[in-house]
């Protein structure tokens, strides 16, 4: 799939996908062909690769919008507040990586099949199984 189609997909600027699956490409999960026919295809085992892989693929940012604004505070009462949900935080965030390494891009791919059917929608531009 190309830039443009997978940003209209997403409703976001080509400029975007491509800074994202630059990094994806950098670490061996997409390749990207140029010219008539070219775009986007997937360069791994979609039965293997996991939202984990991509997430850390990207950068591994935080999961989190909520949690410590600085490590070391100077302010007392955000001092407080950091000791208190500081193991609250940690345990939210390696709860939510470990069900994205649960979710695999097959299992991904057949509940996005399973919902085209049942809406009888079909998008041959979207058809994202060749590698």
């Amino acid at each position: 799939m190309t830039s443009d189609l997978l940003a209209k997909a997403m409703q976001t600027n080509p400029v975007v996908v491509r800074r994202t699956m630059a990094g994806l490409r950098e670490n061996g999960l997409v390749r990207s062909e140029r010219g008539h026919g070219g775009g986007w295809s997937l360069a791994c085992d979609f039965e293997t690769v996991t939202l984990r892989d991509i997430h850390a693929a990207l950068g591994g940012t935080a999961l989190l919008a909520i949690g410590h604004r600085s490590p070391h505070p100077s302010c007392l009462v955000e001092q407080a507040v950091n000791a208190a949900l500081g193991d609250a935080f940690a345990d939210a965030e390696a709860l939510l990586l470990a069900r994205f390494g649960a979710v695999t891009l097959a299992q991904l791919s057949a509940d996005f099949h399973r919902r085209m059917a049942a809406t009888g929608h079909h998008l041959p531009e979207f058809d994202h199984h060749g590698a």
